[in-house]
């Protein structure tokens, strides 16, 4: 008998390709969605690559799923600051909340739980690289708040169903990730510089560019959640590459990659924007056999041609 697996966020950009994997591993997979960041069009050919079921389905409500469930990964949650910023009850609802429902689903159903934390839980970090075992730097009162403190705290929901209640659980911190079906106004870097370079915009650098980010592949973070899930270990685990680069030097590799002539503009920093973002991933290589494969300009190319492909307007 398949393996029956519930996605919370499904059909949003990391969703939707966790969904596709899990289909391609042999599994029946239920996807639930309220559609609020995410996108019914991303999850539209799965029903074609095998058993899969798409429900409207608010997880801050309620989580009911009828029949057996052997894995619950709840990766539900506005994950862009233009989203967070603009829906802050929402983010920390779908953090606590949501996990909580989540978490309940799994306990009821004796499944597997993974939880999608996020490398936002060290904030602006005063450890560099930043190892699982760094509590972060957070500032609970400012706007990435709302975001931060949730991940945090359904960190902490997951930890407590796993002690009190014996709930198998992990926890992944993703890192940033970059692929297609990213959406072209989300406000993360990626998007907004390859939207900029294809339309001929300046790119817009936030401070003087020095900033540090790792930009990670979806295919590798999908790999690594997957190995998560079958390794039954509690986490936290980073999921990202250690490659770094400077935010300035990223905008640069995406307009030399779609060919543009587009020039820098720089703008202010956002408030506790991080200085500095890179993982130490010898946890994964140690516990899961996992570190990326896919580099950052063959990544970056995968990306630009999909955002190349959507059809006029989507991008601009």
């Amino acid at each position: 008998m398949a393996e029956r697996a519930v996605v919370t966020g499904g059909a949003g950009f990391l969703g939707s390709h966790l969904c596709e994997r899990l289909l391609d591993e042999g599994m029946e997979v239920v996807c639930l969605d309220n559609f609020l960041t995410g996108d019914p069009g991303n999850v539209a050919h799965l029903a074609e690559r095998g058993p899969f079921r798409l429900l409207r389905s608010d997880v801050t409500d309620y989580v009911h799923v009828p029949g057996r469930v052997d894995h619950v990964l709840h990766f539900a949650s506005p994950a862009s600051p233009v989203d967070y910023l603009e829906l802050p009850i929402q983010t920390m609802k779908v953090g606590s909340v949501g996990t909580l429902h989540a978490l309940g689903l799994a306990m009821e159903k004796g499944a597997r739980f993974v939880l999608a934390s996020t490398s936002e839980a060290y904030g602006d970090p005063q450890v560099h690289p930043q190892p699982e075992s760094y509590w972060g730097h957070v500032n609970p009162v400012g706007p990435r708040g709302v975001y931060d403190e949730a991940k945090r705290f359904a960190e902490a929901l997951t930890m407590a169903y796993r002690s009190h209640h014996g709930v198998d659980t992990g926890i992944v911190r993703i890192f940033n990730t970059h692929g297609p079906r990213m959406r072209p106004h989300d406000g993360r870097a990626v998007p907004a510089f390859v939207g900029q370079a294809l339309r001929g915009e300046p790119l817009t650098v936030a401070g003087d560019g020095s900033q540090t980010r790792s930009i990670q592949y979806v295919d590798d973070l999908v790999e690594g959640v997957v190995r998560m899930l079958r390794s039954g270990h509690p986490g936290p685990v980073n999921l990202g590459n250690p490659h770094e680069v400077t935010v300035l030097e990223l905008a640069e590799t995406v307009r030399d990659l779609v060919g543009s002539r587009s020039t820098v503009r720089y703008v202010p920093r956002p408030q506790d924007d991080p200085a500095v973002r890179r993982p130490d991933i010898t946890l994964a290589r140690e516990v899961l056999g996992w570190e990326p494969v896919v580099g950052l300009e063959d990544g970056l190319k995968r990306t630009i041609a999909w955002f190349q492909q959507l059809p006029p307007g989507q991008v601009g």
